[in-house]
Order: C-alpha cells, then sequence, then structure tokens
C-alpha cells in the first residue's frame, strides 16, 4: 500500500470535504498522483467520495492513534508504545523483536496490517481506522511451559478495559475470543517461546473490531460486531488502547505469580458459552455435540458428552447449537467443576 494514501486519508480524516487542489499541495504532489494514491484507500476498507466542485469526502471519519494521548493514559505502568501507518503483522515484527532483546513492556499498535494473523492460520480482517490492532511483548521468569491458561487470563483483562470503557455486553468465548450477542468483538493471539525452566517471553496479539463499514464486515465468514455497536458513544480508538494495555500490563504482571487461577472464577463468569450445547469441532477428528460445564486449571475446555461422560479440550473450535443445556436431555448429574 502507498505511504501516500494514508498520508492522504489522515487529511480527510474530519470526514468533511477538502478541496483536492489543496490536499495535493500539501503533500508536495500532483493532482494525478493524488488520485491515483486514494483509488488505493477501498483496498484499506475506506470509501472516497469525489465530488465535482466540492473535493474528496470519506464515508465516514477516520479517528487515527494520538500516541501522545496514549503515552499519558500510560503513565506508570511498564508499557511502551509504538505506532505505525502500515505493517505486515504487529505480532510478527514483535516476535523479532523480541529474538532480538526488546524489553518487557515493548507495544507495536498499527493504523493498518496487511498481513494479520488469527488462530490456525486465519487471516484478521480489518479496516484502517475501523480497527485496533496490536501485540504487546512481556517476560516471564517462568518457563514457557508454567503459562497454561495465559491466553484465556488474556481475555478476562480485554473484556475488563472494554466494560471500564463503555462497551456493552461484553462476554469471553473460549478459546480466545471476546463476543457481545454472540457475535465476535475481538480476538487473542499469544504466541510464546523460551526455555522449559524459565525465562520465558509472550507476545500477545489483539485485535479488536472498533467501527467496521458493511464491506468489511462482509468479509468476515462469521458474525460479527463492534465497540461503536455496543457503545454510545464510543471510546476513542486512543483511549481504548491505553486502557487495554493497562490492564494487559497490571493483569500479565499478576499472572507471573498466580497463574490462570486468580481470574478462573471470573473468566467462567464471563463465559458466554458456559452451560450451553455447543458444536465441537477438533483439529483432526469429526464434530460432535457437547454441553460446556467449566474450565479447567490449565485453560482447557470442559464439556460432557451425551453419554455423561467429562472431556477436556485443550486445542478445538466451538458454535452455538441451540437452547440453554438446561432445556436439552444432557445429564445433570455430570456437572462438576475441576
Amino acid at each position: 500500500m502507498s505511504a501516500l494514501t494514508i498520508l492522504a486519508l489522515r487529511r480527510l480524516a474530519d470526514g468533511r470535504f477538502h478541496s483536492g487542489e489543496d490536499v495535493a499541495r500539501e503533500l508536495g504532489r500532483s493532482r494525478a498522483t493524488l488520485s491515483e494514491a486514494l483509488k488505493h484507500a477501498a483496498g484499506l476498507g475506506i470509501e472516497v467520495f469525489s465530488v465535482r466542485g466540492k473535493g474528496y469526502r470519506l464515508s465516514q471519519p477516520i479517528d487515527f492513534l494520538d500516541v501522545s494521548a496514549i503515552a499519558a493514559g500510560l503513565v506508570g505502568t511498564r508499557v511502551n508504545v509504538e505506532v505505525v501507518d502500515e505493517i505486515d503483522s504487529t505480532s510478527t515484527r514483535l516476535i523479532e523483536s523480541a529474538a532480538a532483546g526488546a524489553p518487557s513492556g515493548t507495544c507495536l499498535a498499527a493504523e493498518w496490517q496487511s498481513a494479520g494473523r488469527g488462530r490456525r492460520g486465519r487471516t484478521w480482517v480489518s479496516s484502517l481506522g475501523g480497527s485496533l490492532t496490536f501485540s504487546l511483548l512481556w517476560r516471564f521468569d517462568r518457563g514457557a511451559g508454567h503459562l497454561a491458561g495465559l491466553s484465556l487470563a488474556v481475555g478476562v483483562a480485554v473484556a475488563r478495559a472494554l466494560a471500564a470503557c463503555g462497551v456493552q455486553r461484553v462476554q469471553v468465548k473460549w478459546p480466545n475470543d471476546l463476543v457481545a450477542d454472540f457475535r465476535k468483538l475481538a480476538g487473542i493471539l499469544v504466541e510464546t517461546s523460551g526455555e522449559m525452566q524459565g525465562p520465558s517471553v509472550a507476545v500477545v496479539g489483539v485485535g479488536v473490531n472498533y467501527h467496521l463499514g458493511d464491506h468489511t464486515m462482509d468479509l468476515i465468514d462469521q458474525p460479527v460486531t463492534d465497540v461503536a455497536r455496543c457503545s454510545s458513544p464510543p471510546p476513542s480508538r486512543s483511549l481504548l488502547l491505553a486502557a487495554l494495555l493497562r490492564e494487559l500490563a497490571s493483569t500479565l504482571a499478576a499472572f507471573e505469580t498466580t497463574g490462570f487461577a486468580a481470574v478462573r472464577d471470573e473468566w467462567r463468569a464471563l463465559h458466554a458459552y458456559q452451560g450451553r450445547l455447543v458444536r465441537v469441532i477438533p483439529p483432526r477428528d469429526a464434530p460432535y455435540d457437547a454441553e460446556v460445564t467449566d474450565v479447567a486449571p490449565d485453560g482447557a475446555l470442559v464439556v460432557v458428552l451425551p453419554d455423561g461422560r467429562l472431556q477436556s479440550l485443550s486445542s478445538a473450535e466451538i458454535s452455538l447449537r441451540g437452547k440453554l443445556v438446561s432445556d436439552t436431555t444432557f445429564p445433570v448429574k455430570a456437572k462438576s467443576r475441576v
């Protein structure tokens, strides 16, 4: 993507009409070059209107990140934020930075990711200004084997921050999503590395749907929602990023000593699929139905099979299958906490 495209969109970010001649002059380019650059806006999920005699206008304003406002919200934390206009993947770059010795608390946020990653190699679909995508590097004295349940603890932190910013009906979905009304609101990808006995490092990637246009929502292969639809008025992206990072820093620091146990009950209370009938889709085996009954201390999901047996899931996908489990024929005696 041309850097000029994002520079031009910054000039149009307020959603008002701007003369093409004035914008081109401000950027030191010709009108023809500006016109060509703005043709790439659609690839960023941005719709630009061009009206003769008025100039260019965006279909909706873009709330670009403000580094100074973010930094002001992080005073007293260990987090240091860098914001870039465009990158392939914040997590990919931060993993490289971790290998080069970047300190704990290093955060990389991007206005636009060309190759954002989700679980199982999926692509994270986003739009410029319509999404909030960032990764946070955190170092632990404990070994990578002791980080079980980390992605679930991160989910609790993200849910707390969203709720504190006025986002309503936020819940978690095992293993690494945030939902509102069973529609995906945010996703988490935690990648860890290190020695068995320690130290270890985690790169926590977070993508939040902030204000998605209809075209971007159509590109996503599951029901989704965004912050703008779940809050009134929505917080600024800068305020939201600072709130997320404050909560993540606090949660990750606590996780070093308490692990997932400290937030396990809170995660249970937030789980949108608790006590519901779901379709379980394992990585390799055939899908099957089960009842969600608990989460284990290591973050595995505990489900009840139709024959009453408990099963622990460490890697699978789940989707809502039907009514509340209390309305089904699953055996009540199988419900338990582990």
